[in-house]
């Protein structure tokens, strides 16, 4: 029987502490079939050292380290430029893989439908020591499957790493959008507009819970919510029913106030434009962009 190959793509950013354990969590996958890419944005930690050393006792791998650090979007389309794989894993090297995760994403994955572009799957949540701090998903929790868009735009219900996605998706999509802070939610957009999703309740990765990781800095990253604010935007234009006009009216809302909250006044004023084509000038909005413009130009508080 001939497997796919799968591409993992491990993007590693300081993670001296956990870089050697995700490293090893792919290579001793039960599926073997795989081509692990690790890429490097210019850690200035232990990092490369770790991975060097990784690399010279099982050289299958193939490295990538950066000169310059080019952040999340850039760095991992650089390294999917080399990806040959049917089926691609984004993993940062500071989750873990459980050691069966790929071989069942995998099998799931050729029961789909032709349509599904993209399978998700539950994971457990640990901290920076190993504890386990609980799961994504609880048992019997509903969470949405095929044409997802809407959902998508409307909430939050998948965990980033757990994700394998079919090649063909990424070269539909061009890989990640370089201008944004983040990949995630732009992704799940653009990639839900053209494609299917699955979900697995499986629990197949663990991911690690790091107080100074890019997913816990966004309440003080105006950078981080501004990028939301530009991919909604890029939504808009996708939209193409009521039902998922309304839902973006909803991820809007969540997010202005979000931007507000942690005074992102440049954030919360460029939103401007996107409340007007949704039809969203009630009065907190309106209040809530005056108030941002406002202490803009008195500088009362800084972003």
């Amino acid at each position: 029987m001939n497997l796919p190959l799968v591409t993992v793509i491990c993007l590693s950013y300081n993670h001296e502490r956990f870089v050697e354990d995700a490293i090893l969590s792919v290579i001793n996958q039960t599926y073997s079939n795989i081509q692990l890419i690790v890429v490097d944005d210019f850690s200035d930690d232990n990092t490369v050292a770790i991975i060097k050393s990784i690399a010279h006792k099982h050289p299958s791998i193939q490295t990538l380290f950066l000169a310059y650090n080019h952040g999340n979007c850039k760095a991992f389309n650089l390294a999917l430029q080399h990806a040959t794989g049917e089926y691609i894993i984004d993993f940062a090297t500071d989750d873990l893989m459980l050691p069966q995760r790929i071989e069942e994403q995998v099998a799931f994955f050729e029961k789909q439908d032709q349509k599904v572009g993209v399978i998700f799957s539950n994971a457990e949540f640990i901290d920076e020591i190993g504890n386990v701090l609980g799961v994504h998903a609880e048992p019997n929790t509903y969470v949405p499957q095929g044409d997802v868009f809407s959902e998508v735009l409307r909430h939050y219900f998948i965990c980033p790493p757990t994700i394998i996605v079919k090649k063909q998706v990424f070269d539909a999509l061009s890989g990640y959008d370089e201008a944004l802070a983040y990949e995630d939610f732009d992704f799940w957009v653009r990639a839900s507009r053209r494609f299917h999703f699955s979900y697995q309740h499986d629990v197949l990765t663990k991911r690690r819970i790091v107080k100074k990781s890019l997913a816990n800095s966004f309440s003080s990253s105006a950078k981080m919510n501004n990028s939301t604010r530009m991919v909604c935007e890029k939504a808009y234009l996708l939209c193409k029913t009521k039902t998922e006009f309304e839902a973006l009216q909803v991820r809007v809302n969540y997010e202005l106030c979000y931007a507000f909250r942690n005074k992102h006044w440049n954030v919360v004023s460029s939103y401007s434009p996107l409340l007007v084509e949704l039809e969203m000038l009630s009065f907190k909005n309106r209040l809530f962009v005056f108030l941002a413009k406002c202490f803009l130009k008195f500088n009362w508080f800084k972003n």
